[in-house]
């Protein structure tokens, strides 16, 4: 840790340093004349700089992780019932917890007045600053639980909708039942919902899509997911053996709503910009509502690889692959750079791996990663 002090507060600091040294003096402990040394240390720095800005645990405020949790909650979730729910106690315990702080600290963190419950401009920076405290609370934990090669414990998994219900079935029983000390925890999210999460450690991995810009994280290929495409009985595309990108030029397009990397990807290698704005491409919510579109005659839509074995042999008359080369995804799972529960982390990935086929495991020379 390194600390940047203007002139005043280091002067403050060698006082605080000099009192320490005199108190050691008294007490019989050894100490170092060379201040250099001394100030080596940065865990004894930080030590006195606790001591001289009187940070200490005998202050006025007591302030708690537990209450700390319950702002952040509030302020997550911009109520008071949820955020009791959501930390799992009632709501008059979960305010009175915060009213407590908030008569120790002199300050009112929360706008009560305002809907939805608001931050009150101290009590933005109070959050932030409590926000901090718990990620490095849970990192102390997480490290003990690593050191240990523990499994147990809650480890919370964000997942991309257009993976989870067909990845998921593959693996979750499994899991479940061979280790029920551990409580895993899948939350649905788009891709910058899911990059939020991590740098909160609101959640510890994510199995996502690899795209651009997250050099940010840690990640780890657990397999490559080809498109394909499902077209309606009454579609000319129906005739096709496969399908090309240029086949796809004023064609009846579902696809997802913006901020899902499926349709982007699929935006991009198809080049369906001039579909996109057209009257003729439609968007909704779901991969699954799609199909059915396309099933009652309308159009076509596209699906995940993964997809392939939950359908009936009646859909599977629907599928027609893309023409070489084929687009597909990469599947990741990723972490902070600084996640430390690796037994965990790597337990998961040799489970996930072993449930998909093995051609999906490595990118083949048919197939084009977007």
């Amino acid at each position: 840790m390194d600390l940047h002090l203007p002139e005043t507060r280091q002067n403050t600091l060698l006082q605080g340093l000099s009192r320490m040294r005199q108190r050691n003096i008294q007490n019989g402990i050894p100490t170092n004349d060379d201040s250099t040394k001394i100030f080596g240390s940065k865990i004894y720095l930080f030590r006195i700089y606790v001591y001289v800005c009187g940070l200490k645990t005998k202050s006025n405020s007591n302030m708690t992780l537990q209450q700390m949790e319950y702002i952040v909650a509030v302020y997550r979730l911009r109520h008071f019932a949820k955020a009791a729910e959501y930390c799992k106690v009632t709501q008059p315990t979960l305010s009175s917890m915060i009213q407590k702080l908030e008569d120790e600290l002199g300050i009112k963190i929360f706008d009560r007045t305002a809907q939805p419950v608001t931050p009150t401009d101290i009590g933005q920076r109070v959050i932030e600053q409590s926000w901090k405290v718990l990620i490095r609370a849970r990192k102390i934990k997480d490290i003990v639980a690593e050191a240990k090669q523990a499994l147990g414990g809650t480890f919370r998994i964000g997942i991309l909708p257009t993976i989870a219900p067909y990845l998921l079935p593959r693996f979750f029983p499994q899991l479940t039942s061979q280790h029920p000390e551990m409580e895993l925890k899948v939350i649905e999210m788009k891709t910058e919902e899911i990059k939020r999460a991590l740098a909160r450690a609101e959640i510890d991995a994510a199995i996502l899509v690899r795209l651009d810009n997250m050099e940010h994280f840690a990640s780890t290929t657990l397999f490559y997911e080809q498109f394909i495409a499902y077209v309606s009985r009454e579609d000319r595309l129906f005739e096709k053996k496969s399908i090309r990108t240029a086949d796809l030029n004023n064609e009846f397009i579902w696809l997802l709503d913006e901020g899902h990397c499926f349709r982007d990807q699929l935006v991009k290698f198809c080049d369906l910009k001039e579909a996109r704005t057209s009257k003729t491409t439609y968007s909704l919510g779901s991969i699954e509502t799609f199909m059915r579109m396309v099933e009652n005659g309308k159009g076509i839509t596209f699906i995940p690889e993964l997809a392939l074995p939950q359908l009936s042999d009646r859909q599977r008359e629907l599928i027609r692959p893309f023409a070489i080369p084929i687009p597909t995804r990469e599947i990741i799972m990723m972490t902070t750079k600084s996640f430390v529960r690796h037994a965990v982390l790597n337990m998961l990935i040799d489970t996930i791996k072993s449930s998909v086929p093995e051609n999906m495991l490595k990118l083949n020379n048919t197939e084009q990663r977007v």
